[in-house]
């Protein structure tokens, strides 16, 4: 019994699409009634999520699409996993949704067992965790950890205390109270779209247009050519490139670089993947600089590349300082291992929730049917099976599937097209032709399907998908 229909023995045996376009009728008339109350101009279709179960998606038209995109990559296990439906049967559940607590003030006697098990699953050689709500969120709450440790470290240490002109100039929103200091990212990140997340994100200007930014600096983000076995040398002098102009960023911007962030593959701004190299370097780097190193873990994590999280690929040494989640664990924060990560003193990281119980637990659920499902061994097999017929298709048509990547990544893959436009339009085609798939930077197509996606809809989707490139030709 294969991993979807053990889950969902129900599931749809292949996509239906029954209107002539997507959005449909129903569907146009549902984002036009919906436009009153909110912004639905990005809305792909109006989704029925009852309908919609494991690898399908179902739309207020009747239609069905096997779903390559989860939503934003955001969905781990399928739609309607019974596992997760089991959740809201437990008196856990129940006070976490009722009562939901404030949990700095007045944590729930089931908080640590929560955490625990969201922690049998975090990045090795972390071993604590501080909740958020978004990805956005956990960054911001990570900058925040990053600043503090950095000046804690600068003071001397937590014992010494704060001065009274620190006290005094941090209401003015003056130094020393308020002190200069810089995030360090990359080009094509995407980090969130709040101030100091949005700071770091530089993958479109939409993002970011007409809200103050703060004077942080932007790397360049390693360009690899492929496939990388025939490209061994041309990407280590890339990788080498670039690591060169982080050094020099760090030593030469005009306010301390307190910290370093970076995604593993860089998923918005094109599935750019870093290499165990890099990644390593950078660790080297923080080191000698004192340079807190923050992973980005937001769209990577949690089984799609084949391991729970994509950074542990490269084995960095020692752990990264901190790394953040989201997205498919349904719940957000960051995880980090050294104590003097937390504050001197109390309220300092704080808020009114300190993180959704509710989606905690839902977290752990997750990852205790990763594990127990064994879905990275699974992952890595699909992932395996559809690169190879993609490779396929790369020889066919080489035009729609340059720089195929993702090889040896579990189902985190991606491809590019000449342009925007044709990009686009092989999308919306897809979409009519019964799959649902996610786009990236300009020109990329990006895969993120569920854990239970399974060979049987590879098998489907790579039919689609020929089908739908010989329609453009």
């Amino acid at each position: 019994m294969t991993i979807s229909s053990k889950y969902y023995p129900s599931e749809p045996a292949k996509p239906s699409v029954v209107t002539s376009s997507v959005p449909g009728p129903k569907g146009k008339e549902a984002i036009k009634e919906l436009s009153n109350t909110f912004d639905s101009r990005p809305a792909y279709f109006v989704a029925d999520y009852d309908k919609s179960l494991g690898n399908y998606i179902a739309d207020v038209d009747g239609n069905t699409f096997l779903d390559l995109y989860a939503q934003i990559a955001s969905i781990a296990l399928g739609y309607n996993n019974p596992k997760l439906i089991s959740l809201l049967d437990t008196k856990e559940m129940k006070n976490a949704i009722v009562n939901r607590a404030a949990l700095g003030n007045f944590p729930s006697k089931e908080l640590d067992s929560v955490l625990t098990k969201i922690l049998k699953v975090a990045p090795k050689g972390q071993t604590h965790i501080w909740s958020g709500l978004s990805g956005a969120d956990a960054n911001e709450l990570a900058f925040k950890a990053a600043f503090m440790y950095y000046m804690q470290k600068k003071r001397g240490g937590k014992d010494v205390p704060f001065t009274e002109e620190e006290l005094a100039s941090v209401m003015e929103n003056k130094a020393p109270g308020s002190p200069k200091l810089a995030v360090l990212s990359f080009k094509k990140a995407f980090h969130g779209r709040l101030f100091a997340s949005g700071s770091c994100t530089c993958s479109k200007p939409v993002h970011k247009l007409d809200f103050p930014s703060f004077d942080w600096p932007h790397a360049e983000f390693p360009y690899y050519q492929y496939p990388l076995e025939s490209n061994e040398a041309a990407n280590k002098k890339e990788d080498d490139r670039c690591l060169k102009i982080v050094e020099d960023l760090i030593t030469s911007w005009e306010i301390p670089v307190a910290a370093l962030l970076i995604e593993p593959i860089q998923s918005e701004g094109g599935d750019n993947h870093a290499s165990k190299y890099f990644l390593q370097k950078l660790r080297d780097i923080t080191l000698k600089h004192g340079v807190v190193y923050i992973i980005d873990e937001v769209q990577t994590g949690v089984g799609a590349t084949g391991k729970m999280w994509c950074h542990e690929y490269a084995d960095i040494q020692p752990p990264v300082d901190l790394v953040t989640f989201s997205k498919k664990f349904q719940s957000a924060g960051y995880f980090f291992h050294d104590p003097d990560f937390i504050p001197n003193e109390p309220y300092r990281q704080f808020n009114t929730w300190c993180g959704d119980p509710a989606r905690m637990i839902v977290a752990g659920a997750i990852g205790e049917e990763i594990v127990s499902q064994d879905l990275l061994s699974h992952v890595n097999k699909v992932g395996e099976y559809l690169f190879g017929k993609l490779e396929t298709l790369q020889s066919k048509y080489p035009k729609y599937f340059d720089r195929l990547r993702g090889k040896g990544r579990g189902t985190f893959i991606a491809w590019d097209l000449p342009t925007t436009e044709l990009r686009n339009t092989l999308l919306s085609k897809l979409r009519l032709n019964g799959c649902n798939v996610g786009a990236c930077a300009e020109t990329s197509v990006r895969l993120r399907p569920t854990l239970t996606f399974g060979e049987k809809h590879v098998d489907i989707f790579i039919e689609i998908l020929e089908k739908t490139v010989k329609e453009l030709l």
